[in-house]
């Protein structure tokens, strides 16, 4: 076997040149050698074919989609979230918010306006007409029906918005004023939910479209406007003023005259609506980030207060006092003297409040530390406006509550100034003496008066005229 195997080797051998010297290579024989490499080989990386006439591009299929979305439906008249084309635009809705958030291109300028127009069309509609049930309470939030779509699109919108792959300068073309104009109109929806998203997407959109920035305070002014002077009714101020306090804190100091024309004729005014107790903490705190990017403004807020002081809303007297031992915190010495005067009359009307939860929430102002060194430091001036309240209440209120603390604060003054205090103590029954002496007088005057206009016998004729018997008239015969 083996020399079977060897026969066939040296046979091999003697076909290939028998001599052992190579053969030339011709330069035919080489070029066939080439191509047989070549064939070997394997091939070379096919280079991306241009697309067909008939494909679809990501800027086509991205239009088809917002073309889809542009479709509105009625759940209050259709059968909803059961119908097909329902839950079908709903799931074109939900790729189109991964595509936005997944993008790394840039997305085209025709792009960037379907998607505005989509929005426009979804969001930008009549409210629904508020139907409840018999069992249903009245203060039960009231829920769009066709939140099942406006949902993914308020996301989308928002997602939109925040992608840096959207240009704002291309953006701003089509997210104009009248946009935005529309956006601030949708606060004013029944549902919480839908001014929760908007609430999200107007911080963002005035945080990345600054040229829009002053538009959008004035808008925001004239619906606080409307909202005080005109329709006394708004549901989306909480949310805008929230977004706002967060736009003051970013105003840079000092602060510009438009920015405190914003405070005095928007901001202030809102404490005169009854409904203030929905919005009052974020009123609060857009007020007091003013004062906090510009102490000199607390005046102007307490004189504000004052204006708007409730006369015979218990409820809302306590909210204002809550209001304004906030602002009193922050205000400095030379401030508080300015308005001091003024400030404690009122106060010292709510002391004498028969509200028992008025008078003790004024009472209790003197357990903040700030203001009691206010007060200690001007007690020359305050205590005499204070004394014949905390005097009236600690003789005639008919709350005990009110009584201990009335003396709680009595017995402060004294261990702060015990002269001062006995000297408003006297000037205090000197004029109590002269109310009840000038009581008497009117008392007396009024029994004279009482006396004189007692019932007297008449004496004497009375003639009463008796009217002339008018003479009939008759009509004038023809002859």
């Amino acid at each position: 076997m083996w020399k079977q195997f060897l026969g066939k080797i040296s046979r091999k051998s003697a076909k290939s040149g028998g001599g052992g010297s190579p053969p030339e290579k011709s330069p035919r024989g080489g070029a066939n050698g080439a191509e047989a490499e070549l064939r070997a080989s394997p091939p070379p990386p096919a280079s991306p074919a241009p697309p067909a006439a008939g494909a679809e591009t990501r800027e086509d299929v991205f239009l088809q989609k917002l073309n889809i979305c542009c479709v509105v439906f009625d759940f209050a008249a259709e059968r909803g979230r059961d119908s097909p084309e329902v839950e079908r635009k709903r799931q074109v809705l939900l790729s189109l918010v991964d595509c936005v958030s997944a993008a790394e291109e840039p997305l085209t300028e025709a792009m960037i306006s379907a998607c505005v127009r989509m929005f426009a069309i979804n969001l930008f509609r009549v409210f629904p007409p508020k139907v409840r049930s018999l069992a249903s309470d009245e203060d039960e939030p009231f829920f769009d029906p066709s939140w099942y779509h406006l949902q993914v699109v308020y996301e989308l919108l928002l997602r939109f918005v925040m992608s840096p792959v959207v240009d704002v300068k291309v953006a701003r073309k089509y997210m104009d004023n009248s946009f935005i104009s529309r956006l601030l109109d949708l606060f004013d929806s029944d549902d919480p939910r839908e001014r929760e998203c908007l609430k999200s997407v107007l911080h963002r959109v005035y945080g990345k479209f600054m040229g829009n920035r002053p538009f959008i305070r004035k808008a925001v002014s004239n619906i606080f406007y409307r909202f005080v002077f005109e329709t006394d009714h708004h549901n989306g101020i909480a949310e805008l003023l929230e977004v706002f306090g967060s736009v003051i804190s970013g105003f840079a100091r000092p602060l510009k005259e438009e920015h405190k024309l914003f405070l005095w004729k928007a901001l202030i005014p809102l404490h005169k609506p009854k409904t203030v107790g929905m919005y009052l903490p974020q009123l609060t705190y857009c007020i007091t980030q003013f004062i906090e990017k510009e102490p000199k403004l607390t005046g102007t807020v307490i004189r504000g207060l004052l204006k708007y002081w409730p006369v015979t809303n218990s409820q809302k007297e306590m909210m204002f006092l809550g209001e304004l031992e906030e602002v009193l915190e922050l205000t400095e010495m030379a401030d508080f003297q300015k308005c001091a005067v003024p400030l404690f009359r009122r106060i010292a009307h709510c002391l004498n409040s028969s509200h028992f939860q008025v008078a003790e929430r004024a009472l209790f102002l003197w357990n903040n530390e700030h203001l009691f060194d206010l007060i200690s430091l001007n007690r020359q001036v305050i205590l005499p406006i204070i004394y014949p309240a905390l005097e009236r209440n600690a003789r005639w209120h008919w709350n005990q509550s009110v009584l201990n603390v009335t003396m709680n604060v009595r017995k402060m003054f004294l261990d702060m100034d015990e002269k001062l205090l006995l000297a408003c103590q006297s000037n205090f029954q000197e004029e109590e003496e002269k109310r009840a002496a000038s009581e008497e007088r009117r008392r007396l005057v009024w029994e004279r008066l009482e006396k004189n206009a007692a019932f007297r016998p008449v004496t004497g004729d009375i003639r009463f005229a008796v009217p002339p018997t008018p003479v009939p008239l008759v009509a004038p015969t023809m002859t």
